[in-house]
């Protein structure tokens, strides 16, 4: 066996025994969070602001470190096969926040009742790279039949359909974390409620008060307790981004995702120590509903995509730096090269408009006859914004849209549905690799919210996964996207950054790709 191993971090042993400190003496961290959260299940979770929150009392067998890149987590090390179909992963020794030791039969029954059809687990696809893992989740195979095994409680083996050098990464992904066997086969799904919940990370659950804020506070027993400097954080509900500017400015939060990005002109001025603007490793998109008639029509959605005007979206109305998308993939993709594009690219704007309003004009509308859409979208300032410029775009060419925006969890129980004509959507990046955003419009995945379906598509990523020369892996993603493109599979927007604000007096925040900042990392000098 060809072995890697990255060096366990240094263990700050905490004893169980000391006492917490005094409460004029606690470290807190406020934290505005967008969204509320809809689960402390990891099963369940699927936004970037659950995994920001939840990540900080669950770790998997490699977590993120300072600057969101995969280190050691739950495994202190591990092997890959030759082949690099298997990977064997080695357990630290180390326990939930009850006491009880975390083994890996925690991952084995995690993995398998994520991937059982009767779970429902949104993120199930991610795990297919697991042998027998699409089986399982359609049904054809038990979940006992999936490639993961405990040959002794600090020994996991992993067995791959696919050679898979994003695995590591991978791991970190919420659909691969752990949870407590102990609780689960006691409680079932009830040991994700808030006083039954336990985890093996930094923090524990304190308190959740729904539509506000959690309340996690330093677990004595975490494997690096010793390090850790904050000792309450409270994720804050922040659904309204103008009011969660107010309230920073207050000084009420200490950090805030996201900002309003129609407030960026004047937090440039007047506060501009405390953004947080980077390339990140995301896309917004528009998705159209293939369900639904109407857009079974190719032309339809090529006049969608002509009718978008990237370059004012992102240069006038958002104005923090965004760049127009023509593609999927956004730039800075590992091993992929990256030359796939809409065939329009290059075609000025008002030339695109004349040639969408000749589509629709082939199918029977015009100024007489204009089609009607809806464009669901969450209730956030700034994707209404994004929403009204869309039904502005969409006018020229003679469609009518009606706006549906809806709190942030009806508007994914809407997509999931697929309850929707068009749909305001971003995705950002879990792993750094091109199949992450591909998979997307695999025929069944999960967050293949417009239901798109090619065999082609489908074959060319089973082709992908096979191929071991990185190069010729890269070449193969490369003809998807543009298939998906020619196809007109979805509505690429633009291009994402990362939209935080950060107190001055929060330290050790690390502005990357993925905008993972892990509390644990972070430490509070000098505030108010």
């Amino acid at each position: 066996m060809t072995s890697f191993r990255l060096g366990a971090l240094a263990l700050g042993l905490l004893l169980a025994a000391c006492s917490p400190p005094s409460d004029q003496h606690l470290t807190t961290l406020d934290r505005g969070n967008g969204s509320d959260i809809k689960s402390l299940d990891p099963a369940f979770i699927q936004g970037n602001w659950e995994a920001w929150l939840l990540g900080d009392v669950i770790v998997g067998l490699t977590t993120e470190g300072p600057r969101s890149e995969p280190i050691p987590g739950a495994a202190t090390s591990w092997d890959v096969s030759r082949d690099g179909l298997t990977w064997t992963f080695h357990l630290r020794q180390h326990v939930w926040s009850d006491g009880v030791p975390v083994t890996a039969a925690d991952f084995v029954t995690a993995w398998r009742r994520v991937l059982d059809p009767k779970t429902g687990a949104p993120y199930a696809y991610a795990l297919w790279v697991v042998k027998n893992a699409y089986a399982v989740s359609t049904g054809k195979l038990p979940p006992s039949a999936l490639g993961i095994r405990a040959p002794d409680d600090a020994t996991l083996v992993v067995r791959l359909e696919h050679p898979a050098p994003y695995l590591a990464e991978l791991m970190d992904h919420e659909v691969a974390w752990p949870i407590p066997r102990h609780l689960y086969l006691k409680l079932g799904d009830a040991w994700a409620r808030p006083a039954n919940h336990v985890g093996n990370g930094p923090y524990m659950v304190k308190e959740w008060i729904p539509l506000d804020h959690v309340t996690l506070v330093k677990n004595p027993r975490f494997y690096d307790a010793a390090h850790v400097q904050i000792d309450v954080v409270r994720y804050y509900a922040t659904n309204d981004s103008q009011a969660a500017l107010r309230r920073f400015r207050a000084g009420e939060l200490d950090t805030v995702n996201p900002f309003p990005n129609q407030q960026i002109d004047w937090m440039r001025s007047h506060m501009p120590g405390a953004l947080r603007i980077e390339p990140y490793l995301g896309i917004a998109y528009t998705v159209m509903n293939f369900q639904r008639p109407p857009f079974r029509d190719i032309r339809l959605r090529e006049a969608i995509n002509l009718a978008m005007d990237r370059e004012n979206l992102t240069r006038r109305v958002r104005r923090i730096g965004e760049t127009p998308a023509y593609n999927m993939l956004p730039p800075g993709v590992a091993n992929y090269p990256g030359g796939a594009a809409m065939p329009f690219k290059a075609m000025p704007y008002a030339e695109r408009v004349v040639k969408a309003q000749g589509l629709m004009r082939a199918m029977g509308y015009g100024p007489a006859h204009r089609l009607h859409l809806d464009f669901t979208t969450s209730t956030n300032p700034d994707s209404i914004l994004n929403a009204v410029n869309v039904q502005a775009m969409l006018s020229k060419i003679y469609i009518d849209v009606s706006l549906d925006p809806v709190e942030n969890q009806i508007f994914l129980v809407k997509m999931q549905q697929h309850d929707f004509d068009l749909g305001g959507a971003s995705w950002i990046a879990d792993f750094n690799d091109a199949s992450n955003f591909l998979d997307l419009l695999r025929t069944g995945a999960g967050e293949n919210y417009g239901q798109y379906s090619n065999k082609a598509y489908d074959a060319l990523m089973d082709k992908a996964q096979l191929q071991t020369d990185l190069k010729a892996r890269g070449a193969t993603l490369e003809k998807a996207e543009q298939m998906a493109l020619n196809d007109y599979a979805w509505v690429p927007m633009y291009f994402m950054v990362t939209r935080d604000l950060v107190q001055p007096y929060v330290k050790g925040w690390i502005p990357n790709a993925k905008d993972f900042n892990r509390t644990r990392w972070l430490r509070v000098e000098g505030k108010p």
